[in-house]
């Protein structure tokens, strides 16, 4: 099929700031889309060729936005999935696949999943009910501190909470949820692989994740990790086993922990370009987006290897926070060597809200690393 300057029509379910990145990539190869979010002031309205309002989880709305593309895809995986199969049954490709959906959607199922396959993850309960975790706990079957995620719909640090006593479970949705062993680990790291219809698969590089001790979110991604090589290969192969079991076309972002003792377990999977590969835009050969459009297109894969060496720092709104956002000091960042800010197109900023990702790259890791933390002191993402 002709993708380029031609009648094709691609679709993405949602119009975040990931699928404002994808578009990036469709109009520099003028490849039409059509992209579906529940928000006029979604972020990827002005970079597509079409632009339709609706919910994602209303099997209707997505079904009659599918009927008419020739590709769909999505940039969040919590998407009506009775509509894709229907798509898919009627000849409509769907990448990811809806059956690799299934999987990944529901946390539990995720972790059955790593069972099932031999795939090493820390040690976890299910629960239908919250109420059945405060059973465990007086039973002795749950030992303080866990953690504790909801099966449906968390993603990126939501739907995530360190349950060290039971004051913590309050307030926390009631429904199935998980709880996991807390694994004392070295490092969070995440490999993207990439597969496309064909079947060819790369991964790119491991990188290392600092984490928000409080928002529970990304603070920076530092690509190479700065790990053994040993324990790099451990974690591209267990990423790329972990691709080949689920089977997905696209990108998969495997997150992991690496132990005290250098084992690597499996924390979880997002099947979509992730926070933990913007750094590519600018220091890849390919970029995580491009790679996702050549993926799910049949099309080669690119060049995975970093250029450079890499460090993302992501822009959150501050705490005490709400309203019109303002970036302070912008100006004062991009006078740094090698700093590239990426504004999502948020008009509104709420205290841990995503507003943006900042790229700093340098021949010198640690250089970009030191760069990377004099961005974040300085800039700064507060209301009018």
């Amino acid at each position: 099929m002709d993708y380029f300057s031609s009648g094709f029509k691609l679709g993405i379910l949602g119009g975040g700031q990931l699928g404002k990145m994808m578009l990036y990539e469709t109009r520099k190869w003028d490849i039409y889309t059509k992209v579906l979010d529940a928000s006029s002031e979604a972020p990827s309205r002005m970079s597509c060729n079409e632009f339709a309002q609706g919910s994602l989880l209303d099997f209707d709305t997505v079904y009659n936005f599918g009927k008419d593309v020739d590709v769909l895809t999505i940039e969040i995986e919590n998407v009506n999935l009775d509509a894709l199969e229907k798509l898919e049954d009627e000849g409509v490709k769907v990448y990811p696949q809806p059956k690799a959906l299934r999987i990944i959607q529901n946390k539990a199922k995720q972790k059955l999943f790593y069972v099932d396959n031999e795939i090493p993850t820390a040690d976890f309960q299910r629960f239908a009910y919250l109420s059945e975790i405060e059973d465990s706990i007086e039973n002795g079957g749950l030992q303080f501190p866990f953690v504790w995620k909801v099966a449906q719909f968390g993603y990126d640090g939501q739907g995530v909470k360190v349950v060290r006593s039971l004051a913590d479970l309050k307030g926390l949705p009631t429904g199935e949820c998980i709880t996991e062993v807390m694994i004392p680990f070295k490092n969070e790291l995440a490999v993207i692989v990439s597969r496309n219809s064909e079947g060819e698969i790369k991964t790119y590089p491991v990188v290392e994740m600092e984490f928000h001790p409080e928002a529970n979110q990304v603070e920076y991604v530092i690509c190479p990790a700065r790990i053994d090589d040993k324990v790099a290969e451990k974690a591209r192969a267990l990423a790329l086993k972990v691709a080949n079991k689920i089977g997905l076309t696209g990108l998969l972002a495997v997150e992991m922990f690496q132990t005290e003792d250098d084992k690597i377990l499996v924390n979880e999977v997002a099947p979509r370009p992730h926070n933990s590969g913007h750094y590519s835009i600018e220091a890849s050969y390919t970029n995580q987006f491009e790679q996702h459009i050549r993926s799910i297109l049949g099309l080669p894969l690119g060049n995975t290897d970093s250029k450079v060496a890499g460090v993302m720092v992501n822009l959150v709104g501050a705490e005490g926070h709400t309203g019109d956002v303002v970036y302070k000091n912008i100006e004062e960042i991009l006078a740094m060597e090698g700093v590239t800010p990426h504004i999502y197109g948020k008009a509104q900023t709420r205290p841990f809200r995503k507003m943006g990702h900042v790229t700093i790259v340098n021949s010198d890791l640690e250089k970009a690393r030191a760069i990377a933390e004099k961005v974040k002191e300085t800039i700064q993402v507060i209301s009018k």
